[in-house]
């Protein structure tokens, strides 16, 4: 996935109010606002001084001219702060048939409802295969070594989606959560059962109940977010 515009690099004064930040533009000194396209928590992603990259746009609809893309880390590491990526990234990578475990499935077909009242963001299908339901998380949590984790904060929204997952799995068909790491300095996922004690647990039950648990990272630079390696699950690693 490219970005559709080159990305301008600023200094973050505040992250607040959810969807909204301060910033600095670095070659100009001008201070704007950018939307913050992500509700989470955003742990270790919104201290002030950070230097982020923006996505400037001249479109007359939106009240601000700049949406927030990425943090540069430490090291030549970089972050995606945009929970929206995620989706757009494993779309092109599931038509291209670049997932190995779902390479197989030629029909992809995006934000298909089912459950109650729920959609599910990919349902792919094959002739002779059962139909697989794909649900895709955004991960950009890093607290310790290179153990990614997931949520940042409470999700019932995310626990639902287990629970949904798992009744399709019941039905006969195959269900994956697919979690995407949007950070390039993490080896391995696990789940923050101290931040959200029912998701960790919610993921248990649905792994036991045949919903099957899939990771992979990110190649990131301001041009754009790509697919990158699948990384393992350290299961045994939850916070609690």
């Amino acid at each position: 996935m490219q970005f559709p515009r080159p990305l301008i690099p600023a200094r973050l004064i505040r992250r607040y109010n959810r969807f909204l930040s301060d910033m600095v533009i670095e070659d100009t000194g001008e201070e704007v606002r950018a939307h913050c396209p992500n509700p989470g928590a955003m742990l270790g992603l919104k201290e002030p001084g950070l230097r982020c990259w923006l996505e400037p746009n001249d479109d007359p609809k939106k009240k601000l001219r700049y949406g927030w893309r990425l943090v540069e880390l430490g090291g030549g590491h970089w972050a995606g702060i945009d929970t929206g990526v995620p989706n757009r990234v494993v779309g092109e990578a599931l038509r291209g048939r670049a997932i190995a475990p779902l390479a197989d499935y030629t029909g992809v077909r995006a934000e298909v409802k089912y459950g109650k009242n729920s959609r599910v963001d990919f349902v792919l299908t094959e002739g002779g295969l059962p139909d697989a339901y794909v649900e895709v998380k955004n991960v950009h949590l890093l607290r310790r070594g290179d153990l990614a984790e997931f949520p940042d904060c409470v999700t019932t929204r995310g626990a639902k989606h287990l629970e949904e997952l798992a009744q399709m799995v019941a039905q006969g068909h195959r269900a994956v959560m697919l979690y995407l790491v949007q950070r390039t300095d993490c080896g391995r996922l696990g789940f923050a059962a101290d931040l959200d004690p029912a998701y960790a647990a919610g993921v248990l039950r649905a792994r036991a109940a045949g919903v099957e648990i899939l990771c992979y990272d990110t190649r990131i630079d301001p041009g754009g977010v790509q697919l990158g390696r699948q990384l393992p699950l350290a299961m045994a690693e939850n916070s609690a």
